[in-house]
């Protein structure tokens, strides 16, 4: 082992200020398209963010180190001693107490890391050298660097199924998270309740009428949402702030629903990452829904195939269907994606950022960014006529399409269009 070049820097510098950033690697691809708009670190799983548990952990502001055209929007900070963390890692506290305690000059790196080698997980960097990073070359930065194993096995995101799979866990974690030394708003007494200390309602959320049974796991309500009458959640569930879920729906665990989202109808063991509706009847299951997409009435996945097999689902990083191993897997769509009234999905279907779905029959298992049709075929959604669509959807949101929102979308748009 090499001695640390770095040894005694604190020493010299001293209480110079740490910056905290999640940088994402190879996996970032592998999770299209739900990254093709955000790092990895912003992806929900559980209750929070990857971002929110890092940042409630360790009690402080994260930046990103991720692909070029993402960061205007999510900006990188490169100011004297740097600490980065892999933003497909999920925080628990022996790792975080690593992290609290790494020096300059050493990394935390997991070894068999899925079978494919050694990856970097999080490394503790000097940037008061003139050494800077043009691209994500970080291991190159490192290779010197003292190797230290984690505390613990590391949970992780790697794969756009990881969400779904690992919800579970990761809702009962932010849950105690968040929920540790506070007391839940009222439960009120029109509710029929199953293991009440396991149920959480923030301030604000309404909630009567229901049915909330928390014996297979916690129940988290957030802020300003409405759970309205005969509505029925089997934990572990979270509903996200001010989303409403409307009568008589049908949620079971592990699912989380985001942020300002409307659902409805049936939904067992998904992830809707927020600003999304699925507001009427119809089937979800084994899901991931990205933001600001619109389920019409009556749509609904298949989860299983009829023959019970494994189910393949496309992965961009190779581009072809890679088997997932699992046995229950349904739909994944990307953000601004939408679909009409009594749309059907085939069982480990893929959709990719600005795709509308309408009409009989199934579509095929993969779709591509910016398409427009069904079944029967499709055709490119123009890239301007998404952009007014998406303006006035995040409008009756009171959100902004920013300028560097459509230069994101744009760069999706054009290296999609290529493809």
């Amino acid at each position: 082992m090499k001695p640390c070049k770095f040894v005694g820097l604190l020493n010299l510098i001293g209480m110079a200020e740490k910056n905290f950033i999640l940088f994402d690697d190879d996996c970032r691809d592998h999770l299209l398209p739900f990254t093709f708009t955000r790092p990895v670190a912003e992806l929900r799983v559980g209750i929070l963010t990857i971002k929110e548990k890092w940042q409630r952990s360790l009690n402080i502001h994260l930046t990103y180190f991720t692909q070029a055209y993402l960061q205007k929007k999510y900006p990188f900070t490169n100011n004297g001693l740097c600490c980065f963390i892999n933003g497909s890692v999920l925080p628990d506290p022996r790792l975080v107490a690593q992290v609290l305690s790494l020096q300059p000059g050493e990394l935390i790196e997991e070894n068999n890391f899925e079978q494919t080698g050694k990856s970097l997980l999080i490394a503790f960097c000097d940037f008061y050298s003139n050494e800077r990073i043009d691209n994500l070359q970080i291991n190159d930065l490192v290779k010197d660097f003292i190797r230290i194993a984690p505390a613990n096995s590391p949970k992780t995101i790697r794969r756009k199924e990881d969400i779904f799979v690992k919800n579970s866990e990761a809702l009962r974690d932010d849950y105690k998270l968040i929920t540790y030394k506070r007391r839940s708003a009222t439960i009120y007494e029109s509710n029929k309740v199953v293991n009440r200390n396991n149920i959480f309602i923030e301030e604000g959320a309404k909630v009567e009428f229901a049915y909330l049974n928390a014996s297979t796991g916690p129940i988290y309500i957030g802020k300003n949402a409405e759970v309205m009458e005969g509505a029925m959640m089997r934990g572990p569930v979270s509903i996200g702030d001010k989303s409403i879920v409307k009568m008589g729906t049908k949620i079971y665990g592990a699912t989380t629903i985001g942020p300002v989202c409307t659902v409805g109808g049936e939904i067992i063991n998904s992830v809707i990452l927020g600003y999304s509706n699925k507001g009427h009847d119809g089937f979800l299951g084994n899901a991931v829904i990205g933001e600001w997409c619109n389920l019409g009435a009556d749509s609904n996945n298949s989860n299983l195939k009829n023959d019970y097999g494994e189910v393949k689902l496309w992965d961009y990083a190779t581009r072809r269907f890679e088997p997932t191993g699992m046995q229950f897997c349904g739909l994944m769509m990307g953000d601004h994606s939408k679909c009409g009234i009594n749309t059907m999905f085939n069982t480990g279907t893929v959709v990719g950022v600005f795709v509308n779905v309408f009409g009989a029959a199934f579509p095929r298992n993969f779709i591509p960014s910016f398409q427009w049709g069904g079944a029967s075929g499709f055709t490119e959604y123009k890239y301007e006529k998404a952009m007014e669509v998406a303006s006035l959807v995040m409008q009756r949101r009171n959100v902004e399409l920013t300028d560097a929102d459509k230069e994101i979308l744009l760069h999706v748009h054009d290296l999609e269009m290529k493809k």
